[in-house]
């Protein structure tokens, strides 16, 4: 029997109690599905018994695990529930978890106002009721609150308050969370090296304390360190361990994050179909656990990507689709960003009403949420937009505004930012003198901060501006200057071919302009040199490592000069012409437009005699509305190289100058007159798709009559597969068969990127090739079913020349996918690609592809990325 005084305890408060510890112990193992239902049966329980202290603390549950899983929106809807019932009741304790429950929540929606008032509440009750525990994640959540809104020095005030608690009290994993703060607010004010200090420090405690979860998050804040500091290996390096970590710990989260870092990096490398893959890897789970903060993150950098990548109309649909997340989780500062997007995307369009439109509706949002970061960052865009409109005068105000914001919240990145805007502005309104005092500050500060990039890009500037001034003595000082920037980044990736080659996409121009800088000194030689220098480098440094007998050591190679360039020429018996296509701004109703000024020719004889020509490429557009790249494009659809849907009309305009008049008779006179003698095209970007065989003159004769004629993507690749050469000379274990291909059974394949598989067509005149050549060359020809990728495979290494004959399949986003079709076995399907084939060993002296779009790529800086380059790569010299 119970006492006279006891009260038996209602069976329905014991389930609702047994509920909610069950939740507890599902939510800290992360199974936060079940824990939500738990507490959604604990809550119906309490409401029954009008039980308020229970339904509070349900509430509070719900609202905290709707916070982990990314919908704010209902998490602030139940943590307002459980604040009205704790106020009622007077409970304090409840009232500050809610508190504490409603600050996250405001922050990550980027309602940094009622983040910060919440947070304040939570604080003067902590401090009310002397916990001091919830006073330190107070400040944690204040801390971060103001790093966000760009108020460093208030995030750093904070986030020290924290550290000072956490340590008194012995909170570790508040400890840790303040040392993260810290460093992101460092990071923001440039201080790398205190930022690197103190992201270490949350590491190493995360790590000692085996908390994993804040291993994930240490590791993702050294990334961001890292990658503001433009050092994207690193940034790299630390987002593959936080991704591991995730992946370990089955954080679907911290997963996310991880792979948004490494899209964004390699967004910022230039490398877009890694970052497209990584970022679409990051929508999935963010799409599968219902996290929309991440899938509208994951849009954002899809949206970029495509944009950088030139495809504006997936760039504005990914840019829609994050909006609306945006719009409907009500996060305001994300909405803010992408409506910048929407502009960034209208400025590459040239369409720079639009991107203002854009950019005012940004800077609305960054005002009204008091989002100073964001607020700078719009007035900075704005700023590019008016330069870009010729309205200089707006251009100037609004980067006078991004300036004392910038200086306000001490952000030297974007003070940087905006005076290089305002020299942009003085320097189009001829007032060089003002122009360049501005860019000179934007450089001290990229060398302060040691933010590499924007110091390369700025020394680049401040040399064109200066030979623009007449100043071509300090112009080159800069520009050389500007290319060891360069160099020093792309040796950072150490061995890494393709980030290499993505990352010089946006360093080519200082190269050219050191170019017109010594053409202007009356010094060709010396701007062959840098011509030379500045293409295939990557490339260049990949021949160099592999002919090193296996270092292991990242290879730097040095460029030819003068006399090394002679003695190439001497060494191949041929007549080398290297191109460089030179650009410039224009003015052109009233808008700042980037054109085609030069082409800069160099013709070596054998002799090692150098001869430069310059033509005039300006006419082009000023009389005819035309450029280079149109009539190459023009020339390949005339001769049905291209398909004719993707072109249009193949009725080349009248008057337009042919390519032959362009490329080839201002050096006429310079080539061979024996048609054996060699002649070596050194193309540079829309120059590799010239067909320069089948270039006619004014009599109709083509190229190929008067000349035996290839293409190199530069002197120095020349020279070492010359190199490759002798080295198999040298070897007797090349000595193998031919291998000789033709028409393999075909396999299925895409026609681009994310299209349906289709069957490929048989190619019989490919087989009859094949089965034509293999006489020769003492073999059997493999066709058909015969010609899987398996046996292809396996013979390659040793055969001693090999021919092609069947489909090649072009990826001109992604140069290395492109491939050679073959058949399919096993699990294959039947496609050889590019990048397969660069970590091959081969010994062939020659490989034949003979088939459509095996000479294409994707065209860089670095010369076309494709089978060709592949092959060269795994040791083919021809």
């Amino acid at each position: 029997m119970l006492p006279a005084n006891a009260q038996a305890i209602d069976p329905r408060q014991a389930e609702g109690d047994r509920l909610m510890q069950q939740g507890k112990q599902l939510y800290e193992t992360s199974q936060l599905r079940a824990a939500l239902n738990s507490w959604q049966q604990a809550l119906q329980i309490y409401r029954a018994l009008k039980n308020r202290y229970g339904e509070g603390w349900a509430l509070g549950n719900l609202g905290a695990a709707y916070g982990s899983m990314g919908n704010y929106a209902k998490a602030i809807e139940y943590s307002q529930q459980q604040l009205g019932i704790a106020r009622e009741i007077k409970d304090r304790d409840g009232e500050l978890t809610a508190l504490g429950n409603l600050g996250g929540p405001y922050l990550k929606l980027g309602d940094y106002s009622k983040a910060i008032e919440y947070s304040q509440q939570y604080l003067a009750i902590a401090r009310q009721i002397k916990d001091r525990r919830s006073e330190g994640w107070a400040l944690g959540i204040l801390g971060l609150a103001y790093a966000y809104v760009g108020n460093y020095d208030k995030a750093i005030e904070y986030s020290q308050q924290q550290l000072g608690i956490a340590r008194q009290i012995k909170d570790r994993r508040s400890e840790g969370w303040a040392l993260g703060i810290l460093g992101l607010a460092y990071e923001s004010l440039g201080n790398s090296a205190k930022a690197i200090e103190y992201s270490q420090q949350s590491l190493a405690i995360a790590r000692q304390i085996k908390d994993p979860q804040g291993e994930v998050r240490g590791l993702g804040i050294l990334g961001l360190v890292y990658y503001s500091l433009k050092n994207y290996a690193k940034a790299i390096e630390y987002a593959q361990q936080q991704l591991a970590i995730a992946r370990e710990i089955k954080n679907r989260k911290g997963e996310g994050v991880a792979l948004q870092g490494l899209g964004g990096a390699y967004l910022s490398l230039g490398d877009y179909a890694k970052a497209i893959e990584y970022s679409q890897q990051q929508l999935a789970i963010a799409r599968e656990i219902k996290y929309r903060e991440g899938e509208g993150a994951a849009l954002e950098n899809l949206g970029r990507a495509y944009r950088f990548l030139g495809n504006y109309a997936k760039a504005i649909e990914y840019s829609q689709q994050s909006l609306a997340i945006a719009r409907e989780i009500k996060n305001r500062k994300r909405e803010g960003v992408a409506l910048g997007d929407f502009g960034a995307t209208y400025h590459f369009l040239g369409d720079y009403s639009q991107a203002i439109e854009y950019g005012r509706q940004s800077l609305a949002i960054a005002r009204e949420i008091k989002d100073r970061l964001g607020e700078g960052n719009a007035l900075g865009d704005l700023g590019a937009s008016y330069n870009s409109l010729g309205n200089y005068a707006q251009a100037i105000e609004y980067s006078q505004q991004y300036l004392a914001i910038a200086r306000e919240i001490k952000d030297r990145q974007g003070e940087g930012y905006a005076l290089g805007n305002l020299g942009v502005a003085y320097y189009f309104l001829g007032n060089y003198t003002k122009g360049i005092e501005y860019v000179q500050q934007t450089l001290a500060i990229a060398r302060e901060i040691q933010d590499r990039r924007a110091e390369g890009l700025t020394l680049n500037n401040l040399g064109a501006m200066l030979l623009k001034a007449g100043n071509p003595t300090e112009a080159e000082k800069m520009l050389i200057d500007g290319i060891q920037v360069w160099e020093s980044m792309r040796q950072l990736l150490g061995s890494n071919d393709a980030n290499k080659v993505s990352i010089f996409e946006g360093q080519a121009m200082t190269y050219r302009t050191l170019q017109q800088v010594r053409v202007a000194q009356n010094n060709p030689i010396a701007a062959l040199e840098i011509a030379e220098r500045g293409r295939a480098r990557a490339f260049v440094d990949l021949l160099t490592e592999r002919l090193s007998s296996g270092s292991t050591n990242p290879v730097i190679a040095t460029a030819p000069n003068g006399e090394q360039i002679r003695q190439i020429a001497k060494a191949q018996n041929a007549t080398l012409v290297q191109y460089s296509i030179l650009y410039d701004y224009f003015q052109i109703q009233g808008k700042q437009v980037w054109r085609e000024s030069a082409l800069y020719i160099w013709v070596i004889q054998p002799t090692g005699e150098i001869a430069f020509r310059e033509v005039d490429l300006k006419p082009l557009w000023q009389k005819h509305n035309a450029s280079l790249k149109s009539l190459i494009v023009g020339n390949q659809e005339f001769l049905a190289v291209r398909s004719r849907s993707s072109f249009g009309s193949t009725q080349p305009q009248p008057n337009l100058p042919t390519l032959h008049q362009l490329l080839i008779d201002p050096i006429a006179s310079l080539l061979p007159k024996e048609p054996d003698a060699r002649v070596i095209f050194i193309p540079q970007d829309s120059l590799f798709q010239v067909p320069f065989p089948a270039l006619q003159d004014e009599s109709g004769t083509y190229l190929i009559e008067k000349h035996t004629i290839l293409t190199a993507p530069s002197i120095q690749v020349l020279d070492l597969t010359r190199q490759q050469r002798q080295k198999l000379a040298n070897q007797q274990s090349n000595s193998g068969k031919a291998l000789v291909l033709g028409n393999p059974k075909m396999p299925m394949a895409s026609a681009y990127i994310g299209a349906p598989k289709q069957q490929l067509s048989a190619l019989p005149g490919a087989e009859a090739e094949a089965r034509s050549i293999a006489p020769l060359l003492n073999t059997q020809a493999i066709t058909g079913a015969q010609g899987t990728k398996a046996a292809i495979v396996q013979k390659m290494p040793q055969a001693s020349i090999i021919h092609l004959a069947t489909h090649g399949l072009l990826d001109d986003v992604r140069g290395l996918a492109s491939a050679i079709a073959l058949a399919p076995s096993g699990t294959d399907d039947g496609l050889l690609t590019a990048e397969e084939i660069f970590d091959m060993k081969l010994q062939a002296n020659l490989v034949v592809l003979s088939a459509c779009n095996t000479g294409e790529g994707r065209i860089t800086g670095d010369g076309v990325i494709g089978l060709s380059r592949a092959l060269i790569s795994a040791g083919v010299p021809s």
